[in-house]
């Protein structure tokens, strides 16, 4: 609460300003996370900018000690600071800060939180349970129990099923990359990895064996992909790796649909020797007519691995965390490194 000293208002709190899409606060911050952050900060939950360009919106900014960003954020750049004088730290309640902050921000000085250790859990949490569902061939027999609905008589089917020994290999050593080597662990799968930023050492620190990218295709019988989006990886997966996999392999991708060259896994896909299960795609949502709505060897989920649901308070969480660290003079918890964001998510 503002005090009053000889005549003039004085701030004794410091103050936060959200910039977001204006239904997202309550759904990131539910009453104990916003009573989190009302402890530490005069903060209006209600009302987040929508923009940085308006006289009320600069009045705010200039006053704003944290800006505490989501999905929906306006750019923050070199005009928008120019109204943030008090400008402490920037905290943002999502994943990748990219389409949102200017480097200006960092050649400011001014510290870049992100929530992406928190949105990986989720998407982690969907890959794992998608190469432990592929190995066991879950999608194709329900289809074929659905179908016929009869006995399948599986125990005297040769089937090449099962998760024992299976070979799971992860493009990427990413923040969810590395999340799901952590929950691979306590299973019986040999477990490769290509990343070109991660050493032989580092890979079996994560629980894998570092293999080329034409290795890695050749070899696994599931490959997740969990690399960035940047220019350098668009079409990475290409239709020299697909046609390498072996027989009855299947494709996850929760990471974007440009890394993946759409229309050679097409072609993989109408002849039934891949499979594919896929959070994304390119565009996000296929055209009505696209084969991938039909093919029935495809797993097409609407962007579901991400936070959603509940599992958004865990994004705010993380959030609230650090404003309170950020107003406490504290180092961040989540840092975003500027000498990696070309690289990274």
């Amino acid at each position: 609460m503002d005090s009053l000293t000889t005549g003039a208002r004085v701030r004794t709190r410091p103050r936060v300003e959200l910039a977001m899409f204006p239904d997202l606060p309550p759904r990131l911050f539910p009453p104990p996370i916003a009573e989190r952050l009302q402890a530490v900060a005069e903060i209006d939950l209600t009302d987040p900018l929508i923009d940085f360009q308006s006289a009320r919106s600069r009045d705010r900014l200039r006053a704003a000690d944290v800006l505490l960003t989501g999905w929906g954020s306006p750019r923050l750049d070199s005009a928008a600071l120019a109204h943030a004088p008090r400008l402490r730290a920037v905290v943002h309640a999502a994943g990748t800060v990219k389409g949102h902050l200017s480097l200006d921000v960092f050649d400011r000085g001014v510290p870049v939180s992100s929530a992406a250790d928190a949105n990986a859990v989720p998407v982690a949490e969907y890959t794992l349970a998608m190469i432990l569902l592929a190995g066991k061939a879950v999608p194709a027999l329900a289809r074929e129990y659905r179908a016929t609905r009869a006995d399948l008589n599986l125990p005297r089917r040769n089937l090449t099923i099962g998760n024992y020994h299976r070979t799971v290999g992860l493009l990427g050593a990413s923040k969810i990359g590395r999340r799901v080597l952590t929950l691979l662990r306590p299973f019986d799968l040999t477990v490769l990895l290509s990343d070109p930023y991660v050493d032989a050492a580092t890979a079996k620190d994560l629980g894998a064996t570092l293999v080329t990218l034409d290795d890695l295709f050749a070899t696994c019988d599931i490959v997740s992909v969990h690399a960035p989006a940047t220019e350098e990886t668009r079409g990475l997966v290409t239709a020299r790796l697909l046609a390498s996999m072996p027989d009855g392999a299947t494709l996850i991708n929760t990471a974007r649909g440009s890394l993946v060259d759409e229309p050679a896994l097409l072609a993989e896909l109408r002849t039934g020797r891949l499979s594919a299960v896929l959070d994304v795609t390119d565009p996000e949502i296929p055209p009505p007519d696209s084969p991938l709505w039909d093919l029935p060897n495809v797993v097409l989920t609407p962007h579901v691995a991400g936070a959603l649901g509940n599992e958004l308070h865990r994004l705010g969480e993380s959030a609230a965390e650090e404003v309170t660290r950020a107003l406490a003079g504290q180092l961040l918890k989540h840092p975003v490194d500027p000498t990696v964001l070309a690289i990274t998510a």
